[in-house]
């Protein structure tokens, strides 16, 4: 187990020798650094809080059943990946046994190798008598004050130094959180709670303290051919930056065919195949050289176009570039080939948020529906994916009324963008993007309407055309 300070070694060796004060002032504020889940409500500040049992530790009431996890929140959350470590959850009740068994489902704990077993810390003490400690060990129990305490001295006994330990207890006393806490334990989490709790506890305690930060990767896929996906995400990745005014970072994945280069009227001399072709060489240094600087918000890593070579990459080389550019950006938008590969479905496995752009055609309709299903499936904590229709309107086409859409999907799409030749045209000759060429048009206010659903911001208010604005000549 951790030891923050040398005061934080596990003893009890008089039990005379430690109380568990009460604090009546228990609520009536935050703690100076609260764990990334919500607490159980604490008693109000002018009640005393009641005395933690000494004795014999007494039953707890069983725990409600959990509460579905929402499929969107209101914020923005990035939970980095834990790293390949190995979790063992020791657990007194079914209840949470089955909430570690959702949590290892989640692609957050791709790489850990997670083990489940009943009977609390009695169970974890005997195991981990007679083989090797886990990096984490989870302790779900109904013990409370004196005896808990007695049961986590055995088990420090027996534990490896270094094992970081979460507790999931059955009492909601600060006196307990800070005596755990000053003994070492990592965490100590109150039902009730969610999966997803757990998973940002558990993430929360492998965050690289020297490279805590982490960026939110949005990939963008369209569910056929021609679209117009990669124009998705390029406004999506400029608006980001320019009217949510944060930094982005736009990576072109489509090494063969992508156009984010010619979109932005941008010829640089080295290209994402740079830095896939040697992810062992990734650091900031090398990044900053092979971005292309758009605006003072706006980078980009641009495909090669280029057809004199076949890029065979795994998946694991655009993971850790990936990985490596999230840790510079706030935000990084990935423009995803209309293709499906291996290393293509573990971005979108990946991704915190996934983007797919349809058109109102049964091609699209079926294509998109796969999707979703699929990620759906293997991403059950995460937000569902996003869908936008575009080409919308096209003359003489046939085409899926949005609301029939909609239904025959079951999820409804966030923006709808029209048929529009001249606009995108003309932004596309130009080198620009439609929030330049057109901001007040309905399609620049619906991608800057995407982009704060999208960072958790609120949307750019519109601003009124001056007269100047209608009378050129003004601004002479």
């Amino acid at each position: 187990m951790t030891h923050p300070s040398p005061q934080s070694d596990w003893n009890l060796d008089d039990d005379a020798e430690f109380v568990l004060e009460e604090d009546e002032s228990f609520g009536a504020g935050a703690l100076a650094e609260p764990p990334p889940f919500e607490l159980a409500t604490p008693a109000p500040a002018n009640q005393t809080l009641p005395e933690i049992d000494l004795g014999e530790p007494a039953s707890a009431p069983t725990m409600p059943a959990l509460p579905p996890t929402p499929a969107r929140e209101e914020g923005r959350f990035t939970e980095q990946p834990v790293p390949r470590i190995t979790i063992h959850a020791a657990c007194d009740r079914p209840e949470i046994a089955e909430l570690v068994t959702g949590m290892a489902a989640d692609r957050r704990m791709a790489r850990a190798e997670i083990t489940i077993e009943s009977g609390g810390i009695d169970a974890a003490v005997t195991r981990f008598a007679s083989q090797a400690s886990p990096n984490l060990l989870i302790l779900d129990t109904l013990q409370h004050g004196a005896g808990m305490l007695r049961c986590l001295d055995r088990l420090a006994e027996v534990i490896e130094q270094g094992t970081k330990v979460v507790i999931i207890g059955a009492v909601n006393d600060i006196a307990l959180f800070r005596e755990l806490m000053a003994r070492g334990v990592s965490e100590y989490i109150v039902p009730p709670m969610q999966t997803l709790d757990l998973i940002r506890a558990v993430c929360g305690l492998y965050v690289n303290p020297d490279k805590p930060f982490a960026g939110r990767v949005i990939a963008v896929i369209g569910a056929r051919g021609g679209i117009g996906s990669s124009t998705i995400a390029h406004n999506l990745a400029w608006s980001i930056a320019e009217r949510q005014e944060v930094g982005a970072t736009l990576l072109d994945l489509d090494l063969s065919f992508g156009t984010a280069a010619l979109d932005f009227n941008q010829d640089p001399p080295q290209s994402l195949a740079d830095v896939l072709l040697s992810p062992d060489r990734v650091d900031d240094v090398f990044l900053e050289r092979v971005t292309t600087k758009q605006t003072q918000r706006l980078q980009m890593l641009t495909a090669p176009a280029t057809l004199e070579r076949e890029f065979e990459l795994d998946a694991t080389t655009f993971e850790s570039v990936i990985e490596r550019v999230r840790r510079s950006c706030p935000y990084v938008v990935l423009d995803l080939p209309h293709a499906w590969t291996s290393w293509i479905k573990h971005i979108l496995l990946a991704a915190d948020d996934v983007i797919v752009v349809a058109g109102p055609d049964l091609a699209s309709l079926r294509n998109t529906k796969n999707i979703i299903d699929l990620l759906k499936a293997m991403r059950p904590y995460d937000s569902p994916p996003t869908v936008a229709l575009s080409m919308v309107g096209v003359p003489k086409r046939p085409e899926i009324p949005f609301k029939d859409f909609a239904e025959a999907l079951g999820a409804t799409p966030v923006a709808s963008f029209a048929f529009d030749p001249q606009l995108y045209g003309t932004a596309a000759n130009n080198g620009q993007m439609v929030g330049e060429v057109a901001p007040q048009s309905k399609t620049a206010i619906a991608i800057d309407t995407l982009a704060a659903q999208l960072t958790g911001r609120k949307p750019v208010e519109a601003k009124k055309a001056s007269i100047a604005d209608k009378f050129a000549f003004l601004k002479r």
